[in-house]
């Protein structure tokens, strides 16, 4: 059955003569030790082969299940044997320094560590490019419930693609074996709707045959029963049995059953044992030395760890595969000095009957020995984990070295595990701290709470040098903001920036502070800390990357406070210099992202873009791809947003969430991503999508203690409204008042409060909407920007008595037009038509729904344009078609335009230049806003090539 079920999959792989290779798939083999599993992985390889197959092959190690990415390497290393480093990067790509080291390959060390997920995604990248390009291709993976952890997570992951590949994945296990965190290896078949082949004991007539097989037909049945009785029907154990029975050369006849017994018990645990040892004390040590190495296992090492000289070990290797306890040379590499046993039970039989304070011993030799090869910190690490400590030093730079390599290759556990043991050494008392250190950075991803203990433990040493007190308080506030505990990551660098007596490091604390008292939503006096951070940034001279953090905190807060646009705008480009990265470890990427939103909200979303497209690449040139590039994703599907590009921005954020679910759960970057979706699908008027996207995660239940943006409670408000539920609404965004108001954080281009209360209260309070609408147009006004000004006024027109209705959209039209806000303006433009038509002018109201209808098209917003269709036949107009196009690049007349725009010029002035009616130039500069991502202030940059905003002298 089992044979049948393979010979299956391999016609499905590769094909019919001739043709490409067909799909792949998953095959699994599940059984106790000794059934068989690795003689029907062995049957696989022979048939793949003889299909023309490409095979690899790994095997899980009892030894090596600590030692992350074994194998990964087992598999990939061979594709890349015999290449040279530059054969390397090319066959790699853009992923070469992402995965080299995880590969185990020579690799630039000085950059950051790749995140695990970043590696995984490298992985899955190489193994599908070999599938396609070396396919039909089949790999073999034993042993698998002895895999590391971060292989086994990978496989798991990357299962699901092989039935798309030309790719044959082929499993074999001890289910009663895995570990507990391979749950989701464990059910990796049933996933894919059949179950893995279970292999039971031989019948009596199975043993039957391997006896007469071996020993010839005359075995008598009796001797063969006896055999099935003894061995339980397991193969292993009855073709070693019966090899047994050969050599003593005993009849197969019920009168040697007693001899039979007696040899049975010698090819289980105790009985191998016995046999090692009945071959001499120097083979015992050889072979003990071997079982220790592990998969490392050659005569040369397994004779130093032994302690034996070269002619024993030769005798050692020639008894102990003799007796079947170490497997016989490979025909097709005689010369391979590697030792492997004859099968995993022996192995497990032969280093379990090492006693245990020689095992220890045993593993200390083995870590001076790998090491002194060559093979790298973390193979000696392995051994030195098994030892006592006993305060070496050497032993603390191993395990140092090892925790380094690991994080290189975005092993970020196997770090930690390492660096835990290096501390129980424990280390020198000048040395501590730094140990200290590294063990909390190694666990910041995956256990933020255990990082905060020990950094905390680290800054209470009492050896602490000011760069690493520094590094420490830097990762600890860290620790801290990831843990949901913004007032302490505040309190943390607050009392850094106190003690320390270095300027740079105090001004480094400084921006720290600020920026998590900035994200805290329960701040109590952010009027003050925005004082203290104006007065601060006045009066810097220097733009080292403290001050210009600084800087970029000046610029938000200005912006979410409602200061003029244009003083955001300064402070944003002095804080951008000539870049801020993403990826620097000593910062953080969260100001560099604020930076670059500032622009958004300045109605300079093309120069947000620009940012984010630089920060996205670089994170994903360093292999981070969690939780930084789910923020880089959805925070760019929002700019996309904000410019009316919701087709684009869906697809985005989408990606981005799929990133924060694996990230983990109620994490900020689901938040963000949520909210943002919910807003997208909201203005394409899948309502019913929207609610259950937000009942699905929980979206409004719980209230973020970090400051989130969109505000969560804002966006699910605007749900409520577009559920029809005002009177929940209304009470939420009296709460979002109630919360924003006293930290000074007034801009409704920020957060649109204001905005949707006065919607919520229309009919049921229309004076008290009327005034917060109005409120909410004085501050956009305040601010300045296109968009803000027309948003408010389209809201406070809603809320406005008819007669004033028309004035009011016709206002909020001419300012949207001027700015970047595609989908704010195909808004207006639809109220402002629909406004026109009930006060009897049919051909302005016609007018101003093509513009919309075409801006409703071209932004994605159906249930918008299907209301302008509506309205248009309302007025017994049809629908022109829409020309609108999605290319950003302008025509020569648009680009002439922008130039005359960024020189000063008027209206009038261009409409008599190009001989058209002003209306007529203003909707062709809306368009210039819309393609380009920028107001007009933002043209002079984008067009002349001027940041600082001054423009040469223009053309005579």
């Amino acid at each position: 059955m089992e044979l049948t079920a393979l010979d299956t999959l391999l016609t499905e792989l590769t094909g019919a003569s001739g043709t490409a290779p067909g799909s792949g798939g998953l095959l699994a083999f599940a059984g106790p030790g000794g059934l068989g599993k690795t003689s029907l992985l062995t049957e696989v390889r022979r048939r793949a082969v003889a299909r023309g197959c490409t095979v690899l092959s790994a095997r899980g190690g009892e030894q090596e299940q600590g030692v992350a990415l074994h194998i990964v390497r087992q598999l990939i290393q061979p594709m890349l044997a015999t290449g040279t480093d530059e054969e390397h990067r090319r066959m790699l790509g853009g992923w070469h320094d992402i995965v080299a080291p995880a590969l185990g390959l020579v690799a630039d060390t000085s950059g950051s560590s790749p995140d695990p997920q970043g590696v995984r995604d490298g992985l899955d990248w190489i193994a599908t490019r070999f599938a396609v390009q070396q396919g039909p291709l089949v790999v073999l993976l034993d042993d698998a419930h002895w895999a590391d952890t971060e292989s086994l997570t990978w496989l798991t992951g990357f299962a699901p693609r092989v039935t798309k590949l030309p790719l044959l994945l082929v499993v074999a296990y001890r289910p009663d074996e895995l570990p507990v965190d391979a749950a989701a290896f464990g059910k990796l078949v049933e996933r894919h709707g059949t179950r893995p082949f279970h292999l039971v004991p031989l019948t009596p007539g199975g043993v039957s045959r391997i006896v007469r097989n071996t020993l010839g037909e005359e075995a008598d049945e009796a001797f063969c029963r006896e055999t099935w009785a003894v061995t339980g029907g397991n193969p292993f154990e009855t073709v070693e049995l019966a090899a047994k029975v050969a050599a003593r050369g005993l009849k197969p006849q019920i009168a040697h059953i007693s001899e039979l017994r007696e040899l049975a018990s010698a090819v289980k645990g105790s009985g191998i044992v016995e046999r090692l040892e009945q071959l001499g004390t120097s083979t015992v040590r050889f072979a003990w030395g071997a079982a220790v190495l592990g998969a490392e296992a050659t005569r040369s090492l397994a004779a130093s760890v032994g302690g034996l000289g070269e002619a024993e070990s030769a005798d050692a290797v020639s008894l102990l595969r003799e007796a079947r306890i170490l497997a016989d040379l490979v025909p097709e590499a005689p010369e391979d000095d590697r030792l492997e046993f004859f099968h995993p039970l022996i192995a497990t039989a032969v280093y379990r009957a090492i006693p245990a304070a020689f095992r220890v011993a045993m593993h200390g030799q083995a870590a001076a020995v790998v090491s002194s090869a060559g093979l790298g910190a973390a193979i000696a690490a392995r051994h030195l984990l098994e030892m006592h400590p006993e305060s070496d030093p050497w032993v603390v730079q191993q395990l140092r070295e090892a925790a380094r390599e690991y994080l290189r290759a975005g092993a970020p556990e196997a770090a930690r595990r390492c660096l835990a043991r290096a501390l129980r050494e424990p280390p020198a008392l000048d040395e501590r701290a730094s140990v200290l250190f590294e063990l909390g950075c190694s666990a910041l991803l995956t256990e933020p709470a255990t990082t905060v203990n020990h950094l905390r433990a680290a800054l209470d040493e009492p050896v602490l040098p000011p760069v690493l007190r520094e590094a420490i308080i830097y990762r600890l506030a860290q620790a801290l903001g990831h843990s949901d505990r913004m007032a302490e990551a505040a309190e943390t660098v607050a009392e850094g920036a106190r003690s320390a007596t270095d300027t740079r490091i105090r001004l480094h604390m400084q921006a720290e502070q600020f920026m998590w008292n900035a994200f805290r939503a329960d701040e109590v006096d952010s009027p003050a800390r925005s004082r203290k951070l104006a007065r601060l940034a006045d009066h810097l001279t220097g733009r080292d990357t403290a001050e210009r953090y600084i800087l970029g905190l000046r610029a938000w807060d200005a912006m979410v406070r409602g200061e003029p646009a244009a003083t955001a705008l300064h402070w944003a480009e002095e804080a951008l210099g000539n870049g801020l990265s993403w990826t620097d470890e000593h910062w953080g990427f969260e100001v560099p992202v604020l930076v670059a939103m500032t622009f958004m909200y300045c109605d300079q979303p093309g120069r947000a873009e620009e940012l984010f497209g630089k920060g996205i690449a670089e994170c994903e040139s360093k292999g981070w791809r969690g939780a930084h590039l789910s923020f880089g994703y959805t925070l760019l599907g929002y700019i996309r947003y904000r410019r009316g590009r919701l087709d684009e921005a869906e697809t985005l954020v989408r990606g981005g969430l799929r990133i924060a679910d694996r990230v983990g759960h109620q994490v900020p970057a689901q938040y963000f991503a949520i909210g943002i979706l919910i807003e997208i699908l909201l203005a394409r008027g899948r309502t019913t999508e929207a609610e259950e996207l937000a009942t699905s995660y929980g979206y409004g239940d719980i209230v973020p203690s970090a400051v989130v943006y969109p505000d969560s409670q804002t966006v699910h408000s605007e749900l409520l409204l577009a559920l029809g539920m005002r009177r929940e609404a209304e009470l939420k965004l009296k709460r979002v008042g109630n919360r924003l108001e006293p930290r000074g954080i007034r801009n409704p281009a920020w957060c649109p409060w204001q905005l949707h209360l006065a919607q919520a209260l229309r009919s049921t309070a229309p004076e008290q909407a009327l005034k917060l609408a109005s409120d909410a147009v004085e501050r956009a006004r305040r601010f300045g920007t296109q968009s803000a000004i027309g948003q408010a006024l389209q809201a406070l027109a809603a809320v406005t008595p008819t007669p004033e209705r028309t004035t009011i959209l016709g206002d909020a039209v001419a300012h949207l037009e001027r700015s970047p806000s595609g989908y704010d303006l195909a808004c207006a433009l639809v109220d402002h038509g629909v406004v026109l038509r009930r006060s009897g002018l049919p051909q302005d109201a016609a007018r101003q729904l093509r513009r919309g209808l075409e801006g409703a098209v071209h932004c994605g917003a159906d249930t918008l344009a299907a209301r302008a269709r509506d309205e248009l036949d309302a007025v017994g107009l049809w629908p022109l078609q829409s020309d609108a196009v999605a290319a950003d690049s302008l025509t020569a007349q648009e680009r002439q335009m922008a130039e005359w725009v960024a020189h000063g010029w008027s209206t009038a002035r261009m409409a008599k230049a190009l001989g058209l009616e002003p209306p007529e130039v203003t909707r062709l500069l809306s368009g210039i806003c819309l393609k380009t991502g920028f107001d007009h202030s933002g043209l002079v940059r984008l067009v002349l090539g001027q940041p600082d905003g001054r423009p040469p002298q223009p053309p005579v």
